[in-house]
C-alpha cells in the first residue's frame, strides 16, 4: 500500500520539476496543487481529510500548513545550487537589486554574494508584514529589483519593481520527496498495529474526539454524525468542567431534536495534554410539541441575592434540594421563580438535561413516554390543569425515586386538593418590593449585559434615578424593570443613566432639583446652570438658550 503524499507548490514553474521526480518513487502516490500561504493551507487541510498522509511545501507556505494540519509536513529546503542560480541571474539585471527575505534565504545568499563578490544587497525581515514597508523604502532608496520569496516578489511586481522568484531546483525537490520516503519507511513499520488498534479504539468508542492543550482536534471519529455536533459552546462548557473536577465529567445537550450525551476526561501524554471526548446520540426528543422543552445551557447566570428574603430563599431551596424533597415555588408571575430554577440546575446538575413541562399542553397519557436516563430536574408549570390527575402523582414519585429534582411553579397558594396524597413544601419568591438590597445590583447586572450585547453608553444609574425607581418598585416585576433598564440604556446617552431619561420613559414629569443655596453667588450660579444642563441631557446650546446667555458664555461659567 502507497504512501500518499501531497505536494503543494507556492508556485505553478515547480509543477513540471515535481512531475519529472514523482517516478522515482513508486512506493509514495504524489499528487499536486498549487497555492501560496492562505491557499496552500486550505488545499493542505483539505487533502489531509481526503486521506494525505505526508504534505510536502516550501518556505513560509510549509510553515504555515504545520500549524494547521495534523500529519508530517515536510519542508523543501533551498540548496545552494539555487542560491547560485538565482542570484547569478539577478547580478545580471542593470539596476540597484535587494534580496529581501526572513534569515533562511538570506542567511544563506549573504555568504554566496560574499563569496563571489556580486553587486547585491541583503535585507533581512521578522514578519511578512515587513515586506510592503520595507520594499517602499528600497523603492525610494533607487532600488529596483527584488530576490525573494513568491510574497517578496509578488508585492515588488505590485510596487511596480522587479521581481525575480528564487525557485526551487530538482535536487531541492527530490532531497524533499526522500524524507517523505523515510517518513513512509517509519509509518509503514507502524502502520499495521495503529490500523488495529484504531479499530479496537472506534469499535468501542464509535463517537470519539481529541483535542490538544490548544482545543484542536488531532483526531476525529464520527460513525453517527456526518460532521462534528459540537458547537464551540459546547466545547467551552465542556473543557470548563474539565478544569473544575478534573476527572471524568459528563454533559448532556440538545442539538436538533435529540440528546448528545458527552462524556470527557484528560489525559497526559509525552508532556502533553489531551481532551478525549467520547460522544453518544440519543434517540430523537419529539416532546417539544406537546408542551415538553428541554434546557441543558451549563454556563452559570450569576444570581442577586444580597438582600435577607433572597438568602433565606436560596439557603431552604437548597437544604430541600440536598434532600431530594419537591419544592413549590410561589410567586406572582415573572417573579424570578424559572430563573432560580435553572439557578439551581446550573449549580447541580453535573451536565444533566432540566425539563420545563407545561402540563396544560401535554395531552394525558405522555408523561411516562419521557425518557429520564439523562434528566437531572424538571420545572412544572400549571399544575392546576392537573391536580387530580394520578398519572401525575406517578410521574413524580417516579422522579423524586430517581433523585430527579422536581419544581412546581405557581401563581396561587396550596390546598388541601392540590396535596395529590405529596407533601409539597411551599418557598414563596419575594417581590422585587421585599428585596430592596438587591435592587441596585440587579439594574447594575441588567445595564452590564446591555452594554456588552448592544454597545450602549451608560454604565451607572445615578442615585437619584435609582430612587424614582424605588418609588415605583411596588408596580413592577423583575421582567418590567430588566425591560426599563433596557429601555434608558438604549436611550441615555451620557455615562450614567439619569432622572430625566427614567421620567420620560415612565411617563412622568422629571421632579425639580433641590439645590442647595448655599455658598458665594457664583457657585449658586454654577450649581443652576449644572441643573439645567443635566435637564437637557448635556445639550449646551439648549441650556443656554433657557438660560438667556449664549454658548461662550456659558462654557466659561463652567470653567471658573
Amino acid at each position: 500500500m502507497r504512501t500518499r503524499v501531497h505536494f503543494i507548490a507556492p508556485y505553478e514553474s515547480m509543477i513540471p520539476i515535481i512531475q519529472e521526480c514523482i517516478p522515482r518513487f513508486p512506493q509514495l502516490a504524489i499528487q499536486t496543487d498549487v497555492g501560496d500561504l492562505a491557499n496552500g493551507v486550505e488545499l493542505a487541510t483539505q487533502a489531509e481529510k481526503n486521506g494525505a498522509e505526508i504534505i510536502i511545501s516550501r518556505g513560509g507556505t510549509a510553515q504555515l500548513i504545520k500549524k494547521a494540519v495534523t500529519i508530517p509536513v515536510i519542508d523543501v529546503q533551498l540548496s545552494g545550487y539555487d542560491m547560485i542560480r538565482s542570484l547569478t541571474l539577478a547580478s545580471q539585471f542593470n539596476g540597484q537589486t535587494a534580496i529581501v527575505g526572513f534569515s533562511n534565504i538570506t542567511s544563506g545568499a549573504q555568504s554566496i554574494i560574499d563569496l563571489m563578490d556580486l553587486p547585491l544587497k541583503v535585507y533581512t525581515i521578522h514578519s511578512s508584514e515587513d515586506v510592503a514597508r520595507l520594499l517602499l523604502e528600497l523603492k525610494a532608496s533607487g532600488y529596483r529589483q527584488i530576490v525573494g520569496d513568491v510574497i517578496t516578489v509578488n508585492t515588488a511586481k505590485t510596487y511596480g519593481l522587479e521581481g525575480l522568484l528564487i525557485q526551487s531546483g530538482q535536487e531541492s525537490i527530490l532531497r524533499a520527496m526522500e524524507d517523505a520516503q523515510l517518513v513512509y519507511r517509519y509509518l509503514s513499520k507502524n502502520h499495521a498495529i495503529s490500523i488495529i488498534l484504531n479499530d479496537l479504539v472506534t469499535q468501542e468508542h464509535p463517537n470519539l474526539l481529541i483535542l490538544n492543550e490548544r482545543n484542536e482536534v488531532v483526531f476525529e471519529n464520527l460513525t453517527d454524525f456526518e460532521k462534528n455536533p459540537l458547537t464551540d459552546n459546547h466545547m467551552y462548557l465542556t473543557n470548563t468542567s474539565l478544569e473544575f473536577h478534573q476527572s471524568q465529567i459528563q454533559n448532556v445537550f440538545m442539538v436538533d431534536d435529540y440528546q448528545l450525551t458527552v462524556n470527557a476526561y484528560e489525559t497526559t501524554l509525552n508532556n502533553n495534554s489531551y481532551k478525549v471526548y467520547m460522544l453518544e446520540k440519543g434517540q430523537p426528543y419529539t416532546f417539544a410539541q406537546f408542551g415538553i422543552t428541554t434546557f441543558t445551557d451549563a454556563s452559570m447566570e450569576p444570581i442577586v441575592a444580597e438582600s435577607p428574603a433572597m438568602q433565606a430563599v436560596l439557603k431552604n431551596i437548597r437544604a430541600l434540594y440536598e434532600h431530594h424533597e419537591p419544592i413549590y415555588l410561589l410567586g406572582e408571575a415573572d417573579s424570578g421563580k424559572s430563573f432560580m430554577v435553572k439557578h439551581i440546575h446550573q449549580m447541580y446538575s453535573g451536565g444533566g438535561l432540566l425539563l420545563q413541562i407545561d402540563l396544560s399542553q401535554v395531552p394525558p397519557g405522555h408523561l411516562h413516554k419521557i425518557p429520564l436516563d439523562k434528566v437531572r430536574n424538571i420545572e412544572i408549570n400549571h399544575m392546576e390543569a392537573r391536580i387530580t390527575d394520578p398519572e401525575l402523582l406517578s410521574f413524580i414519585q417516579n422522579c423524586l425515586q430517581s433523585q430527579i429534582g422536581v419544581f412546581i411553579l405557581g401563581e396561587q397558594a396550596v390546598t388541601p386538593q392540590w396535596s395529590l396524597d405529596l407533601e409539597l413544601n411551599t418557598i414563596i419568591m419575594p417581590n422585587l418590593a421585599d428585596r430592596p438590597e438587591d435592587l441596585a445590583p440587579l439594574m447594575q447586572h441588567f445595564l452590564t449585559g446591555y452594554y456588552q450585547k448592544y454597545g450602549t453608553t451608560a454604565v451607572r444609574i445615578k442615585e437619584d434615578a435609582l430612587q424614582l425607581i424605588r418609588d415605583q418598585i411596588r408596580n413592577m416585576n423583575v421582567n418590567q424593570l430588566k425591560h426599563l433598564i433596557k429601555q434608558a440604556a438604549l436611550n441615555e446617552q451620557d455615562y450614567v443613566i439619569t432622572t430625566a431619561t427614567l421620567s420620560r420613559l415612565l411617563g412622568q414629569q422629571p421632579s425639580s432639583s433641590h439645590m442647595k443655596l448655599n455658598g458665594t453667588l457664583k457657585e449658586i450660579e454654577k450649581e443652576v446652570i449644572q441643573s439645567v444642563l443635566q435637564e437637557e441631557n448635556n445639550n449646551q446650546s439648549k441650556a443656554a438658550e433657557r438660560l438667556g446667555i449664549n454658548r461662550a458664555t456659558l462654557w466659561r461659567k463652567l470653567k471658573d
